[in-house]
């Protein structure tokens, strides 16, 4: 039986991007292992469906099932009466192709083979091991291991030479090309090498200032100085606690931190007075 990606993400077959995002993004958060004492079962699932439905030529695949040759790789193919005519009269059809024009002999060469992966934003920040058995278009199973590099960035192919084709055993094989996808994360959201997300601050606290904790990607604890007049809307930085730069792991973007101020809605009539005190 087919998972029902729409059902796990909870929103319905029309449903828009945005729509999928945001649910996604709730869900991800309520199972996140940091939330559930380690247990990743239900969020991968929610990963899973988030893979397939935020790729529109996925989405498509996985509404409209075609049947493939090969699971993960993309395989185009010519006009139908064309290649019907070159294997019939093997490979040399008298005829030309369906406009008439001579068919020009094809050069044997073995192909390269796009298959992609998805990674959550955790495992491109430390980089991440990958091990995978692929069906080649010649029917042989092939084991391959890849170091997908700390820094990666969403959409990044990798090329991984002469491990693609190898139907043409006298000829040089062709190239794996792997394309990585970076799942959307439920509290960072990434820009460039920087990570950013949102903190808390009670409007006294932003007078007065005061100390807070925050708990990064790569899972320390920062204290955090807030300053007295903070404002709402303010971006705090700290260096060298974004994502690691891909040309060069020693260095790291920042942790831009969104200042959202609230106001306290419990305060006694005691406090009250003293804060109409203080302002006169």
């Amino acid at each position: 039986m087919t998972t029902d990606y729409y059902q796990i993400l909870g929103v319905e077959r029309n449903s828009s991007d945005e729509d999928i995002k945001r649910s996604y993004r709730k869900l991800a958060m309520r199972h996140h292992p940091d939330r559930t004492g380690g247990d990743d079962t239900e969020f991968k699932k929610v990963q899973e469906a988030y893979a397939t439905l935020s790729d529109p030529a996925k989405r498509q695949q996985y509404d409209n099932p075609q049947p493939q040759g090969f699971p993960g790789f993309h395989q185009g193919r010519g006009d139908p009466l064309t290649d019907f005519m070159a294997h019939a009269f093997g490979g040399n059809n008298p005829f030309g192709d369906i406009f008439g024009r001579p068919m020009q002999p094809q050069q044997q060469r073995n192909r390269t083979l796009n298959i992609q992966t998805a990674i959550t934003l955790e495992e491109a920040f430390h980089g991440k091991d990958l091990i995978a058995t692929l069906r080649l278009p010649s029917g042989r199973d092939q084991v391959v291991e890849v170091r997908i590099p700390a820094g990666i960035n969403d959409g990044v192919t990798l090329r991984l030479q002469e491990l693609g084709d190898d139907t043409h055993v006298n000829l040089p094989r062709g190239d794996l090309h792997l394309t990585i996808h970076v799942h959307p994360h439920p509290v960072f959201q990434r820009q460039g090498d920087d990570l950013v997300t949102n903190i808390n601050l009670s409007c006294i606290d932003a007078m007065l200032g005061t100390a807070i904790h925050v708990t990064t990607l790569d899972h320390r604890n920062l204290e955090i100085k807030i300053n007295p007049g903070t404002q709402h809307g303010q971006v705090l930085a700290a260096a060298g606690c974004g994502m690691p730069k891909a040309s060069d792991n020693r260095f790291k973007g920042r942790l831009l931190l969104n200042v959202n101020i609230t106001v306290p809605d419990n305060i006694s009539e005691r406090q009250k007075e003293l804060l109409r005190q203080f302002i006169n």
